[in-house]
């Protein structure tokens, strides 16, 4: 009997709940799949199961991806009013209360809008599900301009959908506690703040990665070439690192990399 016939035995002996789980909505706490072959962007797939979940990522700029799933729900992250797609999306995220990071001016066709601070009632806590994308946040702190720490003042959003999980750092301002890693569970992208100055600095951040351990870092939120090319040095003897001609990919898990890479999409 071969090893795909056995295990799919394994999930029909499971209760339903857990098959359930198994098939999607738990990718984010499921064990990263043990075999990947190196990175392959879509243009270059060579097989791929017509079974198997895409998912599309496509770079805004500054800190926003499109992401749209398997069965089309689109969500915007760091949505701030200028940093749009063509048509609105499903569902919006913001990380934090800044004006790049958030708006107020919300295009009436979005559906979900997840603000991913303390908005008066305490840090949120979100376990949503929109079409087939469960989106869950860890909340983080962030440091004032006045040398105080705001408490829950931003959000690491989780995204779970086509057997991907997507987390977006947000604007993280320190390393992450064994409880944050053990709330994230597996990721398998890694939307990356590399900044080194706003967010947390470029040494501690690659600190953070090696801890979440992602299959696939996209680095986000730098103002400069040079930032890019400091953060692109730094890693490139840890990481095999890709440039992508394009800012949109899609994604499904047989294109993720073992071990880690970096793909560093245009658009900033």
């Amino acid at each position: 009997m071969r090893l795909r016939d056995l295990a799919l035995l394994a999930l029909l002996a499971l209760p339903f709940p857990q098959l359930a789980q198994a098939q999607g909505m738990g990718a984010c706490n499921a064990p990263v799949a043990d075999l990947r072959a190196p990175l392959r962007l879509a243009a270059y797939r060579l097989y791929l199961s017509a079974a198997e979940p895409e998912v599309a990522l496509s770079y805004l700029g500054h800190s926003s991806f499109l992401i749209t799933s398997p069965a089309g729900v689109t969500i915007v992250t760091d949505y701030n009013g200028f940093l749009r797609p063509a048509e609105p999306p499903n569902v919006v995220t913001m990380n934090h209360a800044h004006s790049m990071h958030y708006t107020d001016d919300i295009d009436p066709g979005i559906k979900l809008v997840l603000r991913g601070w303390d908005t008066g009632e305490g840090p949120p806590h979100y376990d949503v599900k929109f079409g087939d994308v469960r989106i869950r946040n860890v909340p983080t702190n962030i440091r004032s301009g006045f040398g105080t720490t705001e408490y829950g003042g931003n959000s690491i959003f989780i995204f779970a959908t086509g057997d991907l999980c997507i987390a977006h750092l947000g604007h993280l301002h320190h390393t992450l506690t064994p409880e944050h890693l053990a709330a994230l569970g597996q990721i398998d992208v890694l939307l990356t703040p590399i900044d080194g100055a706003f967010t947390l600095d470029q040494h501690d951040m690659i600190e953070t990665i090696e801890a979440i351990h992602p299959a696939l870092v996209i680095p986000m939120h730098y103002f400069s070439q040079s930032v890019l090319d400091r953060f692109v040095e730094r890693v490139k003897d840890r990481y095999p690192v890709h440039f992508s001609k394009v800012a949109s990919i899609t994604l499904a898990r047989s294109d993720l990399p073992k071990p880690t890479e970096v793909l560093v999409l245009p658009g900033h």
